[in-house]
């Protein structure tokens, strides 16, 4: 079933109500592109409603929190990276960056701002669909999501809330990661002194030899728990083969 509600049109998919699909927010401006992403989202099981501006997706996620945000970065109202901070400052939603600026600087800020991931246009629309699918699934393995949980993880000084995204630094300050940050720490603490492969660090089996997503993230990290950035002593390079978190975790 299709309806038009407020800004956009939404698409509502017909799937058992005891599972209820993800729901995504499409942020585009472009009338054809926003028709092609829910057509094709809702033909996979998603429950989707589309915003044609910022203003009015942010007026949405006051009263409805969706699983994901895919946002087109030129948007007539506002810059889609400001829009992108704004909704993960407001939920727990994901972002999947949808952009026409081929530049790299473009896709890196996202990414540095929070992004999970990017598509750029022209794109496959089956490729937008597994974008979405493996940010979802590696959201969905998310610790304290599913039972309500919190567990700490303590490092070298270093503590991190896995549930609420928070990294305490060894005198006191707090970093608020974004949800992919703490996904790939997590992922480390989890299993120190290992060489785990940037698929292991994603959560994804299909990652393209072009796609550095995780080396933004590895980057993020780095600048916040690294003494020298540029020559790493907890995160390491093992070149070839991925990274190594040489550092003793404890949990609590």
């Amino acid at each position: 079933m299709t309806e038009h509600r407020g800004a956009g049109l939404t698409h509502r998919s017909a799937t058992d109500e005891a599972t209820p699909p993800s729901l995504v927010f499409v942020v585009e401006d472009d009338p054809a592109v926003a028709r092609l992403v829910l057509s094709t989202l809702g033909e996979f099981g998603f429950n989707c409603e589309g915003f044609s501006n910022g203003a009015s997706v942010l007026r949405r996620l006051q009263v409805e929190k969706p699983d994901l945000c895919i946002v087109d970065l030129g948007l007539p109202d506002m810059d889609g990276i400001d829009l992108m901070r704004r909704i993960t400052a407001a939920s727990n939603a994901g972002v999947l960056i949808l952009t026409g600026r081929g530049h790299p600087a473009d896709r890196v800020m996202g990414l540095e701002l929070g992004g999970d991931d990017y598509v750029t246009k022209p794109f496959e629309a089956r490729e937008l669909v597994a974008r979405v699918r493996s940010i979802l699934r590696r959201r969905s393995l998310a610790p304290g999501q599913a039972t309500g949980q919190r567990r700490y993880a303590s490092f070298l000084g270093w503590r991190i809330d896995c549930a609420a995204n928070v990294l305490r630094a060894p005198d006191g300050g707090e970093h608020l990661l974004g949800t992919a940050e703490t996904q790939v720490l997590r992922c480390f603490v989890e299993r120190p002194h290992q060489i785990l492969t940037r698929e292991q660090l994603m959560g994804a089996r299909d990652l393209l030899p072009t796609d550095r997503s995780i080396d933004v993230r590895i980057s993020r990290l780095r600048r916040k728990i690294e003494r020298d950035p540029h020559d790493p002593a907890i995160i390491k390079t093992v070149y070839g083969a991925g990274y190594l978190f040489a550092a003793n975790v404890s949990w609590e």
